[in-house]
Parts: structure tokens; C-alpha cells; sequence
């Protein structure tokens, strides 16, 4: 029973944390939520094995390969047609922030999943790399190409020291 207790209370601690960054990665919260509940049943089945100093960090490596994958897959969503669709709570981006977020949703998925861990985590590229599995040089021009494609979209100019 320990084991659940301890996944339960992660997971309440957690969840709202990983819904954002799926957020942040796929501009949809419907298929946030999707995302962030699938990540932690993963986690759940290794929970065993999983090293809790680590365990955020895992299910934030989930979230992002979940998104890739249905990205790289190009499967779409499933949309009810005869129902309007329902607008879930804001959860961690504001109204001020409303512009970044629909920029960001023009960058490609694995620019995107790279400017999220780089500047949304604030993770270095090696972590970035090894999150994403690939090379450091990927990370790099991943990150590049995002952040321009982010800044035309956007529209305005955009701080440079965010790229450094």
C-alpha cells in the first residue's frame, strides 16, 4: 500500500505541473490533460523502480516523447463535431500571455519540445538532449530554428538574452 500512497501524493503534487508543460507543448488543453494523465500512468507502472529525486524529471521526459509521438505520427485529435468543444481552466498561462502561447503553437513539434525544456525547464542542452534523445547538435540548431520561427510569429521583437 506504500507504494500507492507514495505515487498518489506525486501524483497530486505533480499533475497540474505536467498538464502546463503539455500545455505549453501542444497549445490544447483537452490534449494536455490526455498527455499528462498518460505520462503518469506510465510513471505509475515503473513507480517501483523509479528513483524519486528523479521522478519529476521522468514523467516530464514522458510528456514530451508523448507529444513527439503523436506528432511524428501525424495522427490528429479526435474532434466531436455535433458538440461545441468545451474551454478547459486556465491552468499557468495568463491572459498576457496568450500571444507567446499561439506563436509557440507555430513552431514545429520538436523545435518546440526543445524550447520548452531549454526555457520553459530551464534545462541545460545536454539535459535537453538526453531528454529529447538527441545529440547536443540537434539541441543547438533545434533551439535555433525554434527561436527564430518563434520570434517572426510572434511578431514582436523578442528579448535576444533568451536565446543565450
Amino acid at each position: 500500500m506504500r507504494r500507492d500512497e507514495e505515487f498518489s501524493e506525486f501524483f497530486t503534487s505533480r499533475f497540474d505541473w505536467a498538464r502546463r508543460t503539455a500545455y505549453a507543448l501542444c497549445g490544447d488543453w483537452s490534449e494536455a490533460e490526455e498527455l499528462a494523465q498518460n505520462a503518469f500512468v506510465k510513471a505509475y507502472a515503473k513507480w517501483p523502480s523509479i528513483r524519486r529525486e528523479t521522478a519529476e524529471g521522468y514523467v516530464r521526459t514522458i510528456v514530451t516523447r508523448l507529444f513527439l509521438d503523436s506528432r511524428r505520427r501525424g495522427r490528429e485529435r479526435e474532434r466531436p463535431v455535433a458538440d461545441l468543444p468545451e474551454r478547459g481552466v486556465g491552468g499557468g498561462f495568463s491572459d498576457p500571455d496568450a500571444k507567446l502561447t499561439a506563436a509557440l503553437q507555430q513552431v514545429g513539434p520538436k523545435q518546440r519540445a526543445a524550447l520548452v525544456l531549454r526555457f520553459v525547464h530551464d534545462l541545460s542542452i545536454e539535459q535537453t538532449a538526453a531528454e529529447l534523445g538527441c545529440s547536443v547538435g540537434n539541441v543547438k540548431s533545434q533551439t535555433a530554428r525554434g527561436l527564430a520561427t518563434l520570434r517572426e510569429a510572434y511578431g514582436e521583437p523578442v528579448n535576444s538574452e533568451c536565446g543565450r
